[in-house]
């Protein structure tokens, strides 16, 4: 019976433990989950031009800026278009803008991230410009990388930091001029930028001008003599690009206050005149 009890004793432990499920791992702790990446697109980033031939010009323009002696009127800001303004565009340039105290900053292949930075690295705030002429846009479009939508952006974002700058300047927005064939999805874009470009509500201190149309033939084919590569200006295209800007820029400068006079010292009244002869009452008598 002792026995007996024993093994019953043995049977019933080891039924229990079968029973028993295994005691939960500890878990243990997880590290931190990586932040995400910042998603501001790459058109609103500021960034500096690379190893792509625009770094050489990018830091001229960032030395004229900085040993530009104040005040300059007028400062034309944009990429390659406006660059060529001391090319094909220089004739155009020096008949109509350097009499007003022009200075131009525009750099080949820049994108609205690299005007950003420009403007970081060398503000124009001492240069306490009357007007801004800002064309930027082409290259964000050509690199099929920015919709529509984000060039506008860009493009708003530059007038944004113009404006905090340069706040008694007045930015026009230039439209970017048509590029390619006439259908072919570049020009597309351009349209579609562009028109909201032109209904956009900019405030006080901006306005978009709208002169692209001129290089435009009636069959929709870009006139090659004005843009041989249906992307740059030739001398042509300058002297047409000039008579569209240079109205828009000359009505956005301030007009200058008459000059205060001094007040002059009374004058004793002069005397009567004699009346002419023929009017005069003949005397009589002695």
């Amino acid at each position: 019976m002792k026995n007996a009890a024993i093994l019953l004793s043995l049977t019933l432990a080891s039924m229990t433990a079968a029973q028993t499920p295994p005691a939960a791992p500890i878990a243990k702790p997880t590290t931190a989950a990586k932040a995400p990446e910042s998603d501001v697109p790459a058109c609103l980033t500021p960034a500096p031009r690379g190893d792509d031939g625009g770094k050489s010009r990018q830091d001229e323009v960032l030395r004229r800026v900085r040993e530009a002696k104040a005040p300059v009127n007028v400062v034309f800001v944009g990429d390659s278009i406006t660059q060529g303004w001391e090319d094909a565009g220089a004739a155009a340039w020096k008949r109509n803008f350097e009499p007003m105290g022009a200075l131009q900053i525009g750099v080949g292949g820049d994108r609205t991230e690299h005007v950003l930075w420009r403007l970081q690295q060398a503000p124009l705030t001492p240069l306490d410009p009357k007007v801004i002429v800002l064309m930027i846009g082409t290259n964000n479009a050509g690199t099929g990388r920015d919709s529509g939508e984000l060039i506008i952006r860009g493009i708003a974002a530059i007038v944004d930091l113009l404006h905090m700058q340069c706040p008694n300047a007045q930015v026009l927005v230039l439209d970017i001029p048509p590029r390619g064939l006439p259908i072919n999805p570049l020009r597309g874009v351009v349209l579609q930028v562009n028109q909201a470009l032109s209904q956009r509500a900019w405030g006080d201190h901006a306005r978009f001008v709208r002169v692209a149309d001129r290089f435009v033939l009636p069959d929709g084919r870009i006139d090659q003599a004005a843009m041989p590569d249906h992307l740059h200006f030739s001398p042509a295209g300058y002297d047409a690009w000039a008579e569209g800007i240079a109205p828009a820029v000359t009505s956005a400068m301030p007009k200058a206050k008459p000059a205060a006079q001094e007040p002059s010292a009374p004058q004793a009244p002069a005397p009567p005149a004699d009346p002419p002869a023929a009017s005069r009452t003949p005397r009589t008598g002695t």
